[in-house]
């Protein structure tokens, strides 16, 4: 990364170096054009005005006007100045200038070849004194002139390059100090050290790195806490209903009696039954905690949702505890992902069919109010100790209420279910006896319309 930085850096000055070369080469060259045009045209015009002078003779008028306007600049020593009268003589000329004539134009500027080399040249008449006046420079002077001020940029840049190309790599190296110190101190970490990085604040790029890592380092640190959490957990509340198979199986073995037999079979049935009642959940509650925050979203009907978790529970069960499903559920289609839907709704089914005494009813209605649309399970169990209503969410949490088959887990399941659905759980005992567990949704998650007499109007259910 820091040397391909550095050559990035590299070449881009280089070529911005050389581009704008490239555009002075071009723009120096029209700008020399003109201004040397500009400088012939002002010498032919100086020699000519002082031919008219008074008192002189033609040639040696000739002779003074050319050492007045030559003056001992770099440019003008190379000037070459011709003067030639109307009949086409030569009357004079600067030193080293050809004899040949330098532009057979008259007036004005040209571009000939004189004994092989390439003149600019500029001519005027001065009819008062009947002769021409020639002044041109070389092409090649010309491109010497601009060639000395392309080598005057390029001539620093190599001496130049080698310098700016230490300071760019010390830029990038210091540049990247912080990055390396950051991959140094996550080197030497050891796989079990998720403490938060101390951000040493040297520059503010880095503060984003440091945030996300220590986000990352936190999600990672809580998700071993949980899975230790629930291996802990999982061990303790397995190893009781297995020894009770086991103590149960060896007294079946052992006894002869076949009332003492069928009663340890039983013992073994209601065993094996709660066991794989806390398998299922110990893996609900795995899937959940693995699911990612943003789940998709699907509809679903919450009357034809407990409608089949309700036959499910009966077939099994054998109890003769009625669970009502008021109509105003199968008119509704919640924006909810189907899945978690289900593991929290099962979840709270069962829970009130575990708590509700035999022959009582497990009712499940609807409310919808301005905000909220509610999916109720009231119970006519015992409910829940007003101390513990804040606890009950929590994994393998047993009140003073538990059912004789609970595992502390259910009410632990659906809040995580809900919570990962973008929807929330609220428990509240029932003034006449009983526990409400209430699926809480958005309004605006409520697909199909329902008519406002099939469903009981409460106030918020925060």
């Amino acid at each position: 990364m820091r040397a391909r930085l550095f050559l990035i850096l590299v070449v881009t000055t280089g070529v911005v170096w050389l581009s704008a070369v490239v555009w002075i080469y071009g723009s120096t060259k029209s700008e020399v054009e003109r201004v040397l045009d500009a400088r012939l045209m002002e010498a032919a015009n100086m020699v000519s005005s002082l031919m008219t002078e008074r008192g002189v003779g033609l040639a040696d008028r000739a002779e003074t006007s050319m050492s007045k306007v030559m003056q001992p600049a770099s440019y003008e020593r190379q000037l070459a100045c011709q003067i030639w009268s109307f009949e086409g003589n030569l009357l004079s000329k600067t030193e080293g200038t050809p004899s040949d004539e330098l532009t057979a134009q008259r007036t004005g500027f040209s571009d000939t070849v004189v004994n092989g080399e390439t003149w600019r040249v500029y001519a005027v008449e001065n009819k008062d004194s009947g002769i021409r006046v020639l002044v041109g420079d070389t092409r090649r002077i010309r491109a010497n002139l601009v060639g000395d001020l392309i080598k005057g940029l390029l001539l620093p840049l190599l001496l130049i390059m080698p310098i700016l190309a230490g300071l760019i790599w010390l830029s990038v190296k210091g540049g990247l100090a912080p990055l390396n110190r950051l991959a140094t101190a996550l080197g030497t970490r050891s796989a079990a050290d998720l403490s938060a990085l101390t951000d040493d604040k040297s520059t503010s790029e880095m503060t984003p790195v440091f945030n996300a890592l220590n986000g990352l380092f936190k999600r990672v640190a809580d998700a071993r806490e949980r899975e230790r959490n629930f291996t802990t957990f999982a061990a303790h509340e397995l190893r009781t209903p297995l020894a009770g198979l086991k103590t149960q199986a060896q007294v079946a073995l052992a006894s002869n009696d076949p009332q003492i037999r069928e009663r340890a079979l039983e013992q073994i049935a209601v065993g094996v039954n709660r066991t794989g009642r806390l398998v299922r959940q110990l893996l609900d509650l795995a899937s959940v905690d693995a699911e990612e925050r943003e789940t998709s979203q699907g509809k679903v009907n919450p009357g034809d949702a407990l409608a089949m978790l309700r036959g499910e529970f009966l077939a099994h069960s054998g109890q003769n505890t009625q669970v009502l499903i008021t109509e105003a559920l199968r008119g509704v289609a919640l924006g909810i992902n189907p899945d978690l839907f289900s593991i929290a709704a099962r979840n709270l089914l069962e829970n009130a069919l575990l708590h509700s005494p035999p022959g009582g009813i497990v009712r499940c209605d609807l409310d919808i109010d301005a905000e909220w649309v509610t999916v109720v399970i009231d119970d006519c169990g015992p409910g829940i100790p007003e101390t513990e209503l804040a606890h009950v969410t929590e994994p393998f949490f047993r009140g003073r209420n538990k059912s004789a088959v609970g595992s502390g887990l259910g009410l632990s399941i659906a809040q995580l279910a809900l919570a990962h659905a973008g929807a929330r759980l609220v428990l509240r005992n029932r003034g006449e006896g009983g526990l409400s567990a209430r699926i809480v949704l958005p309004r605006e998650t409520m697909a199909l319309a329902v008519d406002p007499g099939a469903t009981r109007h409460t106030r918020s259910p925060a």
